[in-house]
């Protein structure tokens, strides 16, 4: 399941009445339904991966730019001082997507998720050494035992080392997929990163979705299929609780901080080994199990842990102010 654009960050100050509850109401809501969307998906069965891109983002297009009309926002939508840097979140995010749709083709639900989850520890490492942020020993730490777990995921799939199909493997070259969607994740959270310091939300949602759609256009070649109705309403659903989901998660940080609201992420695990046993029959491996405990701990741990330094600042900031 692919990781949602970086929701921005907001003046704590600008809170909407509500308070934390309704963020997480909003958080978990838009956690349910990305998780319908991946579901959607992987139930097209035969539809190649590059169809499945562009018929998520241009559907999923739809209600965030209605959205954004109805807001009096849509000018914000295509404003923009730096279209390069765009087309770079673009095509970085979009082969991800292509990669993380793909890797729902060839592997479980819960385990394509699980590996999923490994990117915010890369972004924790790309961070600190393409980007110089000082990253300190507990931080560290967690990553390292968070990566512990994406390889106790991993391994089973990597048949290459004991023999067992190796690159035929189809659940092989799945593991290595979702691990490479996870990277090119994590690269395309830090594009967004410094898009953040020039453009708006609006600008930066509504590029990707024109992006993917223009390069998921560009696979045609490769073989995309006509879809039976029942693929249709599936691809087009995916789409459209994509673009809600989207919607739900940008909102859902104006009541309450991240680090309140982003441990709520890790609710998908629970609705994806569900749906996975009640729809697909995929009964969760005791590796799946271990691994997806050590890194949903690892990463709460981080998110803990960057929580109480927030506060310890604003408590530093309280006491030196006059």
């Amino acid at each position: 399941m692919t990781a949602p654009a970086a929701a921005p960050e907001t003046n704590p100050a600008a809170r909407l009445p509500g308070g934390p509850l309704r963020g997480i109401a909003l958080k978990v809501s838009s956690v349910v339904c990305f998780v319908i969307m991946a579901t959607m998906l992987k139930a097209t069965q035969t539809i190649p991966s590059g169809e499945m891109v562009f018929f998520r983002s241009f559907f999923a297009m739809l209600p965030v730019l209605a959205f954004l009309a109805w807001r009096g926002n849509l000018r914000f939508a295509f404003a923009t001082k730096r279209p390069f840097g765009h087309v770079v979140r673009g095509l970085v995010g979009v082969t991800s997507m292509s990669l993380s749709f793909f890797a729902l083709t060839r592997l479980p639900l819960p385990d394509a998720t699980a590996i999923g989850y490994a990117s915010p520890l890369i972004i924790v490492i790309l961070s600190a050494v393409l980007l110089q942020e000082r990253v300190y020993i507990f931080r560290w730490t967690t990553v390292l035992v968070g990566l512990v777990g994406v390889m106790i995921v991993l391994w089973p799939r990597l048949t290459v080392f004991s023999g067992a199909g190796g690159p035929d493997n189809t659940e092989f070259v799945g593991a290595i997929a979702a691990l490479l969607a996870a990277i090119l994740s994590a690269f395309a959270m830090l594009q967004v990163r410094k898009l953040v310091q020039t453009e708006r939300s609006e600008a930066i949602v509504t590029y990707f979705f024109i992006s993917a759609c223009v390069l998921s256009l560009l696979t045609l070649p490769l073989g995309w299929v006509w879809p039976t109705p029942e693929q249709a309403a599936l691809l087009v659903g995916a789409g459209f609780f994509g673009g809600i989901g989207q919607l739900l998660l940008t909102n859902c940080y104006r009541y309450a901080d991240m680090s309140v609201i982003a441990p709520f992420e890790y609710v998908s695990l629970l609705l994806t080994i569900g749906i996975g046993m009640a729809i697909f029959g995929d009964v969760p491996t005791l590796s799946m199990i271990v691994g997806a405990i050590i890194i949903v701990g690892s990463g709460i741990a981080v998110i803990l842990r960057e929580r109480w330094l927030g506060l310890d600042r604003a408590k530093a900031r309280e006491a030196n102010t006059p």
